[in-house]
């Protein structure tokens, strides 16, 4: 099993934005050195949720700050880009990085996020599909036509390629049947979230469509079976498990009002169940789902272990520097976690 890292970068009141940033350079630096797969980032808009919603820019900043760890927006939101000037950023983004770019699409799980943008949900996947045929046409070759139902080019010359040939990877993250199914069936790299029972449902109808298919789009020979199938979850590592709950319990529960600020600033509940999306505001029920993971390295261990016999993983997402947390706890969990747990997850 592969690591990798993930983060929305929310916002914390107590540090100064800037500082925030600088933060996250060093302990991205720390996980480039200890030798994790890709750093993964989010894409949200007006919300303290996701101060980083400018990936590309976020990312050419940590490409210059990192040598070995590859990078990966999950996901842009297709209906909110050009499909030419994403491409274009893409080509710029997989230089910058010396080819270390992995490309997440999706249509954006909120509402109110697109809603912002004059996107209508109900509508947003069909132009999300849209939107993906054309930047694949795109990133296909050098002067490229495309015509669909929201998107339509012709004879448009792209003189930037990818380093990365034909294209960088493309990855996927659901956190409901019918994204992961679709995932499945492009041959996308996958991630899903949310609680174990709910990651299991995702995972399965994936692997369904993606054995239907018979091969990934962009095949990685270091995941069993090309693919990678992921999954996200909230880790603290600490030398005692009630030091690592005295870390997370502050930091789990300010992340969770940051998910659900936008929700409460509208006053509904209407798309938590739609999407399967965890809003639960307390540490305890994050734990119980499975989504945090927190204790001693034996401990984490050995719920990471539970979970991917569970899952059928080859994939950990883990998201290790989240909410309220100081850069120290974040880091000294970086070190437990890469030092006593990733050698052994390199056997699961």
């Amino acid at each position: 099993m592969k690591v990798g890292l993930f983060d929305h970068l929310e916002r914390s009141e107590d540090r100064a934005l800037a500082t925030q940033l600088d933060e996250r350079l060093e302990f991205i630096s720390a996980a480039d050195e200890a030798g994790y797969y890709c750093l993964h980032v989010a894409e949200h808009h007006s919300s303290p949720l996701n101060m980083t919603s400018a990936a590309s820019v976020w990312l050419a900043a940590v490409a210059r700050a990192t040598k070995r760890i590859r990078l990966g927006p999950l996901v842009y939101l297709l209906p909110l880009y050009s499909p030419l000037r994403l491409a274009e950023e893409i080509c710029l983004l997989d230089h910058l990085s010396k080819g270390r770019l992995e490309v997440g699409i999706g249509r954006g799980v909120s509402p109110y996020e697109v809603g912002y943008h004059k996107i209508d949900h109900d509508q947003s996947r069909e132009i999300f599909i849209d939107a993906w045929e054309c930047l694949k046409a795109a990133l296909a070759d050098n002067l490229f036509s495309y015509k669909g139902p929201h998107y339509d080019y012709t004879d448009v010359p792209l003189p930037i390629r990818p380093l990365q040939q034909p294209h960088p990877a493309y990855w996927y993250g659901s956190s409901n049947e019918v994204g992961s199914t679709w995932a499945g069936e492009q041959g996308l790299h996958f991630a899903s979230n949310g609680s174990t029972d709910k990651a299991k449902t995702n995972i399965d109808a994936f692997r369904a469509a993606f054995e239907k298919r018979g091969s990934a789009l962009s095949p990685k020979a270091g995941f069993a079976g090309g693919a990678a199938i992921g999954l996200l979850r909230h880790i603290v590592v600490a030398d005692t498990d009630e030091e690592a709950r005295r870390i997370a319990k502050p930091a789990i529960e300010h992340h969770a009002a940051s998910l659900n600020w936008l929700r409460n600033l509208h006053g509904s509940t209407e798309f938590t169940s739609r999407n399967n999306v965890h809003r639960g505001v307390d540490f305890e029920s994050w734990e119980q789902n499975g989504m945090a993971i927190v204790g001693t390295p034996d401990t984490v261990l050995a719920e990471i272990r539970r979970q991917a016999e569970m899952l059928g993983l080859n994939y950990l997402i883990a998201y290790q520097f989240f909410g309220s947390m100081a850069l120290s706890d974040a880091k000294r969990s970086l070190q437990l976690f890469s030092t006593e747990i990733m050698p052994a997850l390199a056997e699961v």
